[in-house]
């Protein structure tokens, strides 16, 4: 899947190390606004040192994240977690799409209908 927005937060790097392997991790929370007519959130982490440092996101940039969601069950309850696995930068050039016409855009053709434009000798007054 995948989401384009502002980068609004960046939470503080949560880092351990696995029990069962002894391995040191990272993981670091985004949290991303859309830019729609009705803006919605959404929070996203980055799994591992390595990714976060690729990755460098920084709060005010423009990206789109490719992500997997998953859920998981811990003592009866169900937690969501959305992981990204790419971050792509939009470009600065690169404008959404606005979502309605300009106001000052004519909403109607200004030349007439040929059929309007027929000599003034016509007897016949109807347009059809």
């Amino acid at each position: 899947m995948e989401l384009s927005g502002k980068i609004i937060a960046v939470l503080e790097k949560r880092t351990g190390v696995a029990k069962a392997t002894g391995n040191p991790w990272a993981v670091q929370s985004y949290v991303l606004e859309t830019m729609d007519r009705f803006p919605r959130k959404m929070c996203f982490d980055i799994f591992g040192e390595d990714k976060i440092n690729q990755f460098n996101v920084q709060v005010g940039e423009e990206l789109t994240v490719s992500f997997d969601i998953d859920a998981r069950e811990f003592e009866g309850r169900w937690y969501n977690s959305i992981r990204s696995f790419n971050v792509v930068r939009v470009e600065a050039t690169q404008q959404p799409a606005a979502p309605f016409p300009p106001v000052d855009a004519a909403p109607f053709p200004t030349a007439a209908p040929a059929m309007m434009e027929e000599s003034a000798d016509s007897t016949d007054d109807l347009p059809f």
